[in-house]
């Protein structure tokens, strides 16, 4: 039903994630952490190994904790369309540090790659625009990610992009599987040494 998706979502997430300085990412489970893993394991990246359907609502209080910095969460069509109320959660608080890109294949890739609503229709761009997002836009070509890379730090959310990415299966990068040792690096590179005690 839609357009073809030609997006490598492996581009997608490096140019996301390049010089991404003080950037606090939420990667959903599956493919997006493996992406953000493929783009440099980074001790600012909270990779969700589990949770389907709740990365927008972890980034939402990330962004709520830290306001001065830039939150991205980078998630997939099938694990947001599970938490699809995430949306007015986030529209109704709208938290101008968030950004969310969902890197869309239409398809879900960790359970047999069955075609999720998007592959129908289904607009989450346009979604995220009725729930009151700042910013909403459907992604389909390299500049538009570049676009949306330059405004991850401008502070002028919350943003929302729908990123079509082909449907092609790529090489596990795998982040750490210990959510014990992902807190507790994750709160260090946020919060410094002595809050990982905590």
């Amino acid at each position: 039903m839609s357009r073809a998706n030609t997006l490598d979502r492996r581009d997608v997430a490096r140019a996301l994630l390049a010089e991404r300085g003080e950037l606090l990412v939420v990667a959903g489970l599956g493919a997006p952490a493996w992406d953000a893993t493929a783009a440099g394991d980074h001790p600012l990246t909270f990779p969700l190994w589990g949770a389907m359907g709740s990365a927008a609502m972890v980034g939402l209080g990330l962004a709520l904790a830290q306001p001065e910095r830039p939150v991205l969460v980078l998630t997939g069509d099938g694990e947001l369309l599970m938490g699809l109320g995430s949306l007015a959660t986030i529209g109704v608080q709208r938290p101008r540090n968030l950004a969310v890109a969902v890197l869309d294949n239409e398809h879900y890739g960790e359970t047999g790659m069955q075609e999720t609503a998007t592959a129908h229709g289904v607009d989450l761009a346009a979604v995220a625009r009725g729930c009151g997002f700042a910013e909403s836009e459907m992604i389909r070509d390299q500049a538009g990610v570049a676009a949306l890379a330059g405004r991850l730090r401008a502070q002028q959310g919350p943003l929302f992009a729908q990123v079509k990415v082909a449907a092609d299966a790529k090489p596990l990068v795998l982040p750490p599987r210990d959510g014990g040792l992902l807190k507790t690096r994750f709160r260090a590179a946020l919060l410094g040494p002595g809050a990982a005690l905590a």
